[in-house]
């Protein structure tokens, strides 16, 4: 499409923009009229986050093009309540507590709108319904679907309208709905995210990535690109003037590759242009020459004698081990009237925040070098990028911008050293927002792991001796990776009481995507083990996972396997509410794998469920080895 003039009515007002013919709607609404209410979250329809209504009906701005609109009645979120007023749907996400981090917030409130529009008496069947094209992930939705039915019911005269004044607190916070102070600014799509500031004379960056998970840079060659009009700046790994390196605990990750690339997206060269469009431009015309290295993708294969080595000081690839050492597990597991042995895996999981990366770099009338971003570590983000810019610290800001989600994904650094080089080489402000696709392919990842857990058992549950090891794929740099194995190690074998027991958490390097900071991160691939580990032994030994868990629970007294004297212990509780509330029905779970009295001898045992094998055990059947 061509570029030209743009008619239409948005939120009561009639506007004539030129635009280009590029656009999407939302690209219209956002660049041109500023209405950054509309958000977008994933680009392809899915999330909601744009929603928007044309002529009456909610469409999803990221699809449709800006041309289509001509001549169209918009109303965006910012058009919903006139002036500081909210209104009744509003009002319900605010009193709910519906808004968390708030991203999806703007679109989940025109969805709400759309539905109490179309039926004023829509059940909560409907509801959820109609609103099931839009995304949530803070929430678990059901404050959203409360915030509905509480609107619907209001505007139906069937419950009293809502006043902005929260209700008072009286002596105590506990138990009061305490509104948020921020969701006025939510519900309306007037808070700013990163992505959502604009600068006067302000230049748009987009980043050169790596197709190569490993190898070496020979060359790049940036001539052609910086001769296109429009282009300001481009920077590289060699413009860094400190130490270009950086990370959590090991600063092993240069702000753009260094001499060689470890992981598909690593980011090569960033682009500083006029416009977008110029910047994604510019990037096709960098010529990189690379020379191709052997990869590695697997943790225990990395570790191998002979493996690829990704950086020179880790020889084995190791980021972190992390050992665990209490009583003597051999004398654990000869006590044990059966050893079981087994491997569980989990796999690469994306945060999939709505909010994409995205940041503003600037250095200010006083030469200080300020990068706003949503990032959930600022301070050692500050003190990084310090030694990175070769500045003091008293020259380098960092300004958390409201955080979208993040779930511990926007807790390690990646971009943020990019916008503060380019910012001080042009000496204007940079943006730079990622797609979509960006975020998914070159962020951080929840650690994909492998457990191999053996426990010796007595058969009235009582555990004897556990080994615990998990293989952590860190990727191709640092990060949170020694955190996370710490953690891990920390949790591994759940709120039990064990005499003998031996854990290893080890963190490798590989050439895939780095891993890094993710909710409960390391406790979950640990817990994911152990807890199924506890069902398998329930089932061979004809006890209710319950009690074998109140068996070897933790209690106010117990030492913990990092030496830790609990005054308190409330494992105890909780299994009693699970148990109530799930409905367990007591005893032996018998549907699948072997039961207590299939381990009576040789001739009755069964495969066990996971893949797991019977071992013959050495003394003659009086005590079952299972691998």
């Amino acid at each position: 499409m061509s570029d030209g003039m743009l008619r239409m009515t948005v939120n009561g007002r009639k506007v004539a923009k030129s635009a280009a013919g590029r656009y999407r709607l939302i690209d219209f609404l956002r660049e041109e009229l500023f209405l950054t209410g509309t958000k977008e979250g994933c680009g392809a329809g899915e999330c909601g986050t744009c929603s928007v209504f044309v002529d009456g009906k909610l469409v999803k701005s990221c699809l449709m093009p800006a041309s289509k609109a001509e001549g169209a009645v918009i109303e965006t979120v910012e058009g919903l309540a006139s002036g500081n007023d909210l209104t009744p749907v509003q009002r319900a996400f605010h009193k709910t507590g519906a808004s968390q981090c708030g991203y999806c917030i703007p679109g989940m409130v025109m969805a709400a709108t759309s539905t109490l529009r179309e039926n004023p008496d829509a059940d909560i069947e409907e509801i959820k319904e109609r609103m099931g094209g839009n995304i949530c992930r803070c929430t678990g939705y059901t404050k959203i679907l409360e915030a509905v039915e509480l609107a619907r019911d209001i505007l139906n005269g069937k419950a009293a309208p809502l006043a902005l004044e929260p209700e008072p607190i009286g002596e105590s916070f506990i138990g009061t709905n305490v509104r948020r102070i921020d969701a006025p600014s939510k519900v309306t799509g007037k808070l700013r995210y990163a992505g959502d500031m604009v600068f006067p004379n302000m230049l748009h960056m987009q980043v050169l990535r790596s197709p190569h998970a490993h190898a070496r840079i020979v060359s790049i060659d940036t001539s052609a690109a910086e001769a296109l009009e429009g282009v300001e700046s481009i920077i590289t790994a060699a413009d860094v003037p400190g130490t270009d390196g950086f990370g959590v605990f090991v600063h092993d990750q240069p702000i753009m590759a260094r001499d060689k690339v470890r992981y598909v997206g690593e980011g090569i060269a960033a682009v500083s242009a006029e416009s977008e469009e110029i910047a994604r431009k510019a990037l096709s015309l960098i010529k990189v020459e690379y020379e191709l290295l052997p990869a590695v993708f697997d943790a225990e294969e990395a570790m191998k004698e002979g493996a690829v080595v990704l950086h020179d000081y880790a020889p084995t690839n190791i980021v972190k081990h992390i050992p665990v050492r209490k009583g003597d597990i051999e004398k654990g597991f000869a006590e044990a009237d059966l050893v079981f042995e087994n491997t569980y895996t989990t796999q690469q999981v994306e945060h999939a925040y709505l909010e994409p990366e995205a940041g503003i770099g600037y250095v200010d009338h006083d030469g200080v070098v300020t990068v706003i971003s949503p990032s959930q570590n600022i301070t050692h983000h500050r003190h990084m990028l310090a030694g990175i810019l070769d500045l003091p610290i008293n020259k380098v800001r960092c300004i958390m911008s409201p955080v979208g989600g993040g779930f511990g994904g926007k807790e390690d650094m990646i971009y943020q050293g990019m916008l503060a080089l380019a910012a001080m080489k042009t000496g204007r402000p940079v943006r730079l927002v990622y797609t979509r696709e960006e975020s998914i392919t070159t962020t951080a990842k929840r650690h994909p792991s492998r457990v191999t857990l053996k426990m010796g058992i007595k058969n009235d549950g009582t555990i004897t001796a556990v080994q615990f090891k998990m293989i952590s794929d860190g990727g191709a740099y640092g990060m949170s990776t020694e955190g996370v194995m710490r953690k891990a190690a920390i949790l591994s074998v759940g709120p039990y009481e064990y005499e003998n027991l031996q854990v290893d958490t080890i963190g490798v390097y590989t050439n895939n995507t780095p891993s890094g900071a993710f909710r409960t991160f390391g406790g979950m691939q640990a817990q994911f083990a152990t807890e199924s580990h506890l069902d398998i032994l329930a089932e061979k030994l004809g006890l209710d996972p319950f009690e074998i868990r109140r068996k070897n629970m933790m209690k106010a007294g117990s030492l913990t396997h990092t030496r830790q004297r609990l005054d308190t212990a409330a494992i105890g509780e909780v299994l009693d509410v699970a148990e109530s509330f799930s409905r367990w029905e007591k005893g032996a779970p018998t549907s699948r794998g072997a039961t207590r009295g299939d381990l009576g001898g040789p001739d009755t045992r069964q495969p066990c469920t996971l893949g797991a094998r019977f071992r013959k055990p050495a003394d003659n059947n009086k005590k079952q080895e299972v691998a």
